[in-house]
């Protein structure tokens, strides 16, 4: 037996025979070209429209999250700039496959340098590559194995274009060598419910081996005893009778009410996220308005967006983030383009402040579908650093006409500032995310760093309880809507330190809500201590492990 460590997503374990993914096409040669440009470009021309046709076509099948990923892919493979690169090499006598490959890896390099979002992007760019390269060759592109058989699938990482798809009556599991807990294969992962670990690192899998997949320990058992096997096994059990048992309010086991709520990316996900238990909406994502145009939206063309939502979550909570854009999202009628460092430039309320039109329009579709509809709306600005921004996005929203208006905490200035921000503000939500992030000066899509990128670096969960006790002292809620509430122990430490509600991807509801109903208050405030007298991440977490 032997234990191969990763970053495991959500709470889940899962065992069964390996199935390693297909092996990448062969890289072709830089032979010089038998056809004349004209007709390798025009094979390049149907290669490229037949693989963004492909993209388009499992997007519109998987939704959800998964069809924004594919058709950004889609549109990779299309994009202007990388096909006259391709049709340059192809003028100086390659072939269409050589030029598509040497001209895609060029630009998948340059992308990692860049790091960051960008970074993480290169992979999906080398995906399309392969895929184009099959169509010209009239091959099949590599993909998930099927061997006939329910398996754990292990690859160095997983393209959208395979995740979106994966046949979960087969797929126990996934492993991944490369890629973290933001690449694709993580928040895919995440958003079905897949068992997963992902950037194990060089680790050596077998096919057919059985292993078992420990997303809760992020681990991957080789080689497992029967009674490993049997353990494994009756964990599995117990957490699909927790996920099947009727739903119930979020609260701990001394009746204390932890509202649990879902973060959404579109109206689409409201069904699922009811279905799942969530009391209301922590998150509202309004950026998929935005980032597919040109220019932003009309008031109408939002208010219908809004109303969906709001319709869908009648008499429940709805928390609206509105837009925000820089850094890794920029926007050509929003952001500035020339910034060296666009993650510490303008970017969500100052982006929106020094363009106020866009919000104030914003702002007004809300409150018109607002006044048609009868959920509980409350709107907060992202990227909060000060007071006076905070006072600014209050006063203007209530000028338009919303009641209830709050803030992100998404950066330590304003963790630090939270009792006088909230003095202001009607509700803070904390941005786990970004928060550690900009704590630990670590690029949260940046693999390099992934070690300092913790939730539970005793740092971060200092701020966050100074937040909460600001919220305390001025008699207004606080809320964690980052990915940090979706681990269940980090949950319970979570309401240790004073957070009030929890949102997070609506898988993870059911885990969250079985873990809070085992400890009471006075066990959550004590294993938050726990937390937070270590001295790091790993630390906090297994004090965490070791007082529950």
């Amino acid at each position: 037996m032997a234990e191969i460590h990763g970053e495991g997503i959500g709470q889940g374990v899962a065992q069964g025979p390996v199935a390693l993914m297909s092996a990448p096409l062969e890289a072709p040669t830089d032979a010089p070209s038998t056809r004349t440009p004209d007709e390798e470009k025009q094979a390049v021309a149907a290669a490229v429209s037949a693989t963004a046709a492909e993209l388009n076509a499992r997007g519109e099948r998987a939704g959800g999250s998964a069809q924004d990923v594919l058709e950004a892919q889609a549109m990779m493979a299309e994009d202007p700039t990388l096909l006259e690169q391709v049709h340059e090499r192809i003028d100086q006598g390659a072939t269409a496959e050589y030029a598509v490959h040497v001209a895609f890896a060029a630009f998948a390099e340059q992308l990692k340098a860049l790091g960051g979002y960008l970074g993480e992007r290169a992979a999906d760019l080398a995906d399309v590559a392969q895929r184009v390269i099959a169509h010209l060759r009239g091959v099949q592109a590599p993909g998930v194995p099927d061997p006939g058989h329910p398996f754990v699938l292990v690859a160095a990482d997983l393209a959208p274009a395979d995740t979106a798809l994966l046949d979960l009556d087969q797929v126990l599991a996934v492993v991944t060598t490369d890629g973290g807990p933001t690449s694709h294969t993580a928040i895919l992962a995440r958003e079905k419910g897949i068992v997963a670990v992902v950037g194990t690192g060089e680790a050596s899998f077998t096919e057919g081996e059985t292993v078992i997949v420990d997303a809760a320990n992020d681990a991957v058992v080789t080689d497992p005893t029967d009674e490993q096997l049997a353990e494994a096994a009756e964990r599995a059990a117990a957490r699909a009778a927790a996920a099947a048992a009727p739903v119930t309010t979020g609260a701990l086991a001394d009746g204390t009410a932890v509202p649990l709520l879902a973060n959404l990316g579109s109206p689409d996900g409201a069904a699922e996220a009811l279905e799942l238990g969530a009391e209301g909406v922590g998150l509202f994502r309004t950026e998929f308005l935005f980032l597919s145009s040109d220019e932003a939206p009309s008031v109408e063309s939002q208010k219908e967006s809004y109303r969906r939502l709001l319709e869908a979550f009648a008499g429940k909570k709805v928390v609206v983030r509105v837009l925000d854009a820089g850094a890794d999202k920029p926007l050509p009628f929003l952001t500035d383009v020339e910034e060296e460092n666009p993650a510490l430039g303008r970017r969500g309320i100052r982006a929106l402040q020094h363009r106020e039109q866009i919000l104030r329009d914003q702002l007004t579709a809300l409150a018109q579908a607002d006044a048609e509809t009868d959920a509980d709306l409350w709107v907060m600005a992202p990227m909060v650093a000060t007071v006076d921004e905070t006072e600014y996005f209050t006063s203007l929203a209530k000028e338009l006409g919303l009641k209830t208006t709050g803030v992100m905490v998404e950066v330590p200035s304003s963790a630090l500032l939270a009792e006088e921000i909230l003095r202001h503000a009607d509700f803070a939500s904390i941005g786990t995310n970004d928060l550690v992030q900009y704590t630990m000066a670590a690029d949260r899509l940046l693999g390099s760093v992934a070690h300092l990128q913790s939730p539970w670096h005793p740092a971060a969960l200092r701020l966050i309880k100074m937040v909460a006790d600001g919220g305390a002292a001025n008699g207004k809620p606080v809320g964690v809507c980052g990915e940090a509430a979706a681990d269940p122990l980090l949950a319970v430490v979570l309401a240790g330190l004073g957070v009030q509600t929890l949102s997070m991807s609506p898988s993870a509801l059911a885990d969250v809500r079985a873990e809070l109903a085992r400890h009471t208050l006075e066990d959550a405030r004590r294993i938050a201590q726990a937390a937070l007298a270590a001295s790091n991440a790993d630390s906090a977490k297994s004090a965490a492990r070791a007082a529950a």
